[in-house]
């Protein structure tokens, strides 16, 4: 990223962080529950980054007063103002790293509230059973964080666990921490059915989405092409002399809607608005359904084991993440399946982050 377009978006986070502290002093939004914990998730995500983008500006004017002393004739001061330059200008290049790295998951962080979704791979029985387990790992994980946890759906396996289930989490930061979990999770152990002792490699899948918030469908006026004309009654005919029907057309979806209930223009113009803006928003919520959909399946692919992004082997006592490389990819299978994912989610973070700002 191009150091005016770094700084630039910096501004804009710095000036959505004063508008979100505007309108969380706002009496109307205060008592809104929703809408206050939305303005909390984001504002803490983006804080840290103001925060450290001022640090960065304080350091920055610092060091353009430090290189004034240098030129005004003063030699003691500028004997001093050439000893403090450096470490001025060293901590201001470490502030704008440091900012990278937060820019660049702030998005992340802002996500409060997700869709956990685990179904049962291959493996018969064991899958279910494994499924089972995964799910109260995440919710042990979950009680860790202090997330809400929700069940929405579940089929429960005959033999224990979960064919399917669906669950709603909230909380700070749960989109950051949670979506690294999407893909296919493989388990190496002999199973409870087995009567043999002999080691099965079952799988389930997990899908993490952001959870669907209500679409805020804000239709700008320039859109809308607005026609009025008489109203009409069966067969063509003008019933009404006066020019009192309302018809639109939302030119970037091509909806259409056309209101003459009243006699009144103002009336139908204010219902016809009142249609557009929920046919506009049931065309969206469709849209952004599907995409969702098709980032689920993306996400979790068929469930073959071919397709894992993490290996739990019992017999060593070992999880495995294989999209970390070997010498940090490996971690302890007891505390794991108790819910202590932090240094494993933590390393794909890191990981995540290095890649995020190499392409910046």
């Amino acid at each position: 990223m191009a150091q005016d377009r770094l700084i630039a978006k910096l501004d804009e986070i710095a000036a959505q962080l004063r508008q979100i502290d505007s309108d969380l002093a706002d009496l109307a939004v205060a008592s809104d529950p929703a809408r206050m914990i939305a303005l909390s998730t984001k504002r803490a995500a983006i804080e840290p980054v103001v925060t450290q983008y001022r640090a960065y500006r304080s350091a920055l004017t610092e060091a353009d007063d430090l290189r004034t002393m240098l030129d005004d004739g003063d030699a003691e001061m500028a004997e001093m103002a050439k000893a403090e330059l450096p470490e001025v200008e060293a901590r201001a290049e470490q502030l704008l790293e440091q900012i990278k790295g937060d820019l660049v998951t702030s998005d992340d962080r802002a996500i409060g509230s997700v869709i956990l979704e685990l179904r049962a791979g291959v493996g018969g029985d064991e899958a279910g059973i494994w499924a089972g387990d995964l799910l109260q790992m995440y919710e042990r994980f979950a009680q860790q964080r202090g997330w809400k946890w929700e069940m929405m759906d579940a089929s429960a396996s005959e033999m224990g666990g979960f064919k399917a289930a669906v669950v709603s989490v909230k909380g700070e930061q749960v989109w950051q921490y949670l979506g690294y979990e999407g893909g296919t999770h493989c388990v190496k152990r002999v199973p409870a059915t087995e009567s043999q002792g002999r080691i099965h490699t079952s799988t389930a899948t997990v899908a993490v989405l952001p959870e669907p918030e209500q679409l805020d469908v804000q239709i700008n006026p320039d859109d809308v092409e607005i026609d009025i004309t008489t109203a009409q009654g069966p067969g063509g005919q003008n019933v009404n002399k006066v020019a009192t029907a309302v018809k639109m057309k939302h030119r970037p979806t091509g909806i259409e809607v056309r209101m003459q209930d009243t006699k009144s223009q103002q009336q139908n113009r204010e219902k016809a608005w009142l249609l557009l803006r929920a046919r506009v928003y049931e065309h969206y919520q469709k849209q952004a359904d599907a995409e969702r959909a098709e980032s689920r399946s993306r996400m979790i692919g068929t469930g073959e084991r071919g397709e894992r992004i993490r290996t739990y082997r019992y017999k060593d006592n070992l999880v495995v993440d294989h999209r970390l490389g070997s010498s940090i990819g490996s971690f302890n299978l007891q505390p794991v399946l108790a819910g202590e994912l932090s240094d494993l989610i933590h390393a794909l973070i890191e990981q995540d982050k290095a890649q995020r700002l190499a392409a910046l």
